[in-house]
């Protein structure tokens, strides 16, 4: 039996309600629009009124916001019940566009507060919702994995912390590292790999001309070389590296300043070049590559 058949066929935890914050609406609508095609055009010859009385509905979106007092402090509400149901909220906590007045100025939404936001809402819900969710499609301080000298656990604390207001299943998508979830073993941590689609579009695209005598995939760091192997296997192309070598006697804005890139792998002369890497912030490293790599693709 298929995913999909399986799917089809299973019973719902509950009545579904997905609680989309600000800065995640435009993708809360999507989800919501196929959820909403997807249930009216399967099961009809399983239905059960009595299972099923909530399962059809025009709209699986919840009516909740976060406003902001004078001062710039918030609070979460629903505008609506959700006792008994299903709960999924979504936050994307680098949508930097949005903004609020803090003492007439205005400021535009960090991380920070995107993931206090989140923790709003789930304080909204507690004790009301049958179970509560988190879609977080960029895993709030993922960068701040692990520590390497005296430094904070930022992922690891917020995961505990989602954890103790008694969030269910946190769903994220191609995580910095993995290995995270070891902060949270008792809760459900879905991790979605995007890797089988951005391969698919990219063959079905590019398939004709990929070739291993004529392409290179390279990985733009050590950190992105488990990725970058996968990505040149499934192509049959060869695979490369840069990494960063630092000056180890300088720190700044708390880091070692990249001294020079440092290129590992075979000749890129007149060879297509597919840099491979999990995110983009600033973009200073893919440049400073994209750099190296044009001084040697000549």
């Amino acid at each position: 039996m298929t995913n999909i058949e399986l799917m089809e066929k299973a019973l719902p935890t509950a009545p579904l309600k997905i609680a989309a914050l600000e800065s995640c609406k435009d993708l809360a609508e999507k989800v919501d629009q196929y959820i909403v095609s997807f249930r009216k055009n399967s099961l009809h010859d399983f239905l059960d009124p009595a299972i099923y009385s909530s399962y059809e509905a025009d709209s699986y979106l919840a009516k909740n916001s976060c406003p902001r007092f004078g001062s710039g402090e918030a609070k979460g509400m629903f505008g609506e019940s959700i006792r008994g149901k299903d709960l999924f909220i979504m936050v994307d906590v680098c949508n930097y566009s949005l903004t609020y007045t803090v003492n007439g100025h205005i400021n535009h939404m960090s991380p920070d507060d995107h993931y206090q936001d989140l923790k709003r809402i789930i304080s909204a819900s507690t004790g009301k919702a049958h179970r509560v969710n988190v879609i977080m499609p960029f895993l709030y301080e993922s960068r701040q994995h692990k520590r390497t000298k005296r430094e904070s656990l930022d992922c690891a604390m917020a995961l505990k912390e989602l954890e103790n207001l008694g969030v269910h299943a946190i769903l994220t998508f191609d995580v910095h590292d993995p290995t995270i979830h070891n902060a949270i073993p008792g809760t459900s941590f879905e991790n979605i790999f995007p890797t089988y689609s951005m391969l698919k579009c990219f063959i079905a695209n590019e398939g004709a001309n990929i070739k291993k005598d004529n392409m290179t995939v390279i990985s733009p760091d050590t950190g992105a070389m488990d990725r970058a192997i996968y990505y040149a296997n499934t192509l049959g192309v060869d695979v490369g590296m840069f990494y960063k070598r630092r000056d180890h006697t300088v720190v700044v804005n708390g880091k070692n300043p990249i001294v020079q890139h440092e290129y590992i792998g075979g000749p890129l002369e007149n060879k297509k070049v597919l840099i491979v890497d999990d995110m983009i912030a600033s973009g200073e490293s893919i440049i400073d590559i994209i750099g190296e790599i044009s001084k040697q693709n000549v």
